[in-house]
């Protein structure tokens, strides 16, 4: 029986400035207040950090950053270390998500350094991993999450993943209003898990959190939330309004 905690975190990408953020931040906070065993993370944008997480302070809403620097300080113009986030009061991370691999080329060595960083200053590193469409109708699902897991997760124990949550989000079905069918999201966390079990043991198999990610909305929550391997959403779009993301995390 799968006694993972679901988790449902809203990833606001390059939307709302300080004072947007922090309306919706406080919106959010009356409306999931009293929401119980789910955990519950947003991760606004780097410049509302601070605020949202003065905002969110012993709630039961918990503070993310969208990207990292895998360096601890230094000549590193535009980038943010993970002192600078753990100074904002973030406990999450977002690494690897598909934007920063398509579009701004990250690569899975880059993500592993970042996860690294990541776990060794006390933070939760949530590692996005999926495939393009591209990719999936050439019948390259499992093998393209089995390189991202691989380098990914390179040179780690299960004892430094204990607290590592995955987000499995096909890129085709990230903010183009497709979902994988409930089948298919299945397949993909079934194979995440397998290859955690291969790679790490199955005690960590049994308890790390696997997130789906990709246009997920109170209309197809619940039956997301149905499948036996998945365990939380990685949500965009509708994380963006308080009511529609207050919905998604009162699924049950």
């Amino acid at each position: 029986m799968n006694k993972r905690t679901p988790l449902i975190a809203g990833n606001w990408k390059m939307y709302k400035g300080c004072r947007q953020a922090v309306e919706t931040a406080k919106t959010l906070l009356e409306l999931a207040s009293e929401v119980k065993d789910v955990d519950i993370m947003i991760a606004p944008s780097f410049t509302s950090l601070y605020l949202v997480g003065n905002i969110l302070k012993n709630s039961n809403i918990k503070l993310g950053a969208q990207n990292i620097c895998y360096q601890k300080e230094g000549a590193f113009t535009g980038e943010i270390s993970t002192s600078m986030l753990l100074s904002c009061g973030c406990r999450y991370v977002i690494v690897g998500h598909s934007e920063r691999r398509e579009i701004f080329k990250e690569i899975d060595e880059n993500i592993n350094k970042k996860i690294n960083a990541v776990i060794n200053s006390g933070l939760i590193p949530v590692l996005c991993v999926g495939e393009t469409e591209d990719q999936r109708d050439a019948g390259d699902t499992f093998k393209i999450l089995d390189k991202q897991m691989e380098l990914g997760l390179k040179d780690f124990f299960a004892e430094d993943l204990k607290n590592l949550v995955i987000a499995y989000e096909p890129v085709w079905a990230i903010g183009t209003g497709k979902t994988a069918t409930d089948e298919q999201a299945q397949e993909s966390h079934k194979f995440i898990r397998e290859k955690i079990e291969a790679q790490f043991g199955k005690s960590l198999a049994e308890t790390i959190r696997i997130l789906y990610g990709g246009s997920v909305k109170p209309a197809n929550i619940k039956q997301i939330m149905n499948m036996p391997d998945i365990d939380g959403a990685l949500v965009g779009g509708a994380s963006l309004d308080a009511t529609t993301f207050s919905e998604v995390i009162k699924y049950k």
